[in-house]
């Protein structure tokens, strides 16, 4: 089974940060990664308007495969107003012979997901509270801006690791579920 993280938190608490960290060393040690990222922005579309492409999907095609000799793009044209299924979006995936798999967000579709290891990425203690209260187990660690506070005591037993000072330990961490 693939392994699966999730990075999860605030627009701004490092989530991005923490994923380009893990991607860079992990795949220097020779690990493919792949990862899905939730984009939030209304509108949203890597198409380009006039291009072929774009031209397929007016006509009505629900799915455009674009191949190119260094990439290959999938786009998928679904209504805004459905919900998104994460299984739909993680099968995307599956077959491309991948050691571990980052998601960047997602929160509400991960969240309660005990088959999805995760990362928390939080601001400061009342973000990281209400997170903590949100979400269940696994979570392997929390990162992101709050490990910058002189926080001592949160009273959480979950490690709190500052990737500039002890990136090894999350290195450690995600290495220990592969």
């Amino acid at each position: 089974m693939l392994p699966i993280i999730a990075v999860i938190g605030a627009s701004g608490s490092g989530k991005t940060t923490l994923i380009e960290y893990l991607i860079f060393h992990l795949s220097k040690e020779g690990l493919r990664i792949g990862t899905i990222k939730h984009v939030h922005h209304p509108g949203f579309t890597i198409d380009v308007k006039g291009k072929d492409t774009w031209k397929h999907s007016q006509a009505g095609a629900k799915i455009v495969v674009c191949a190119a000799p260094n990439e290959i793009a999938i786009i998928k044209k679904r209504d805004s107003s459905s919900k998104y299924e994460m299984e739909r979006i993680i099968n995307l995936v599956k077959d491309e012979e991948l050691d571990l798999l980052i998601i960047e967000g997602f929160h509400s579709l991960i969240a309660k997901r005990q088959d999805i290891f995760k990362i928390i990425t939080t601001n400061d203690e009342e973000d990281l509270r209400q997170k903590l209260t949100d979400t269940e187990d696994p979570i392997l660690a929390i990162a992101g801006l709050i490990t910058k506070q002189k926080t001592a005591a949160l009273g959480i037993e979950i490690p709190l690791i500052d990737i500039d000072s002890d990136g090894e330990e999350i290195l450690k961490l995600v290495k220990g579920i592969l």
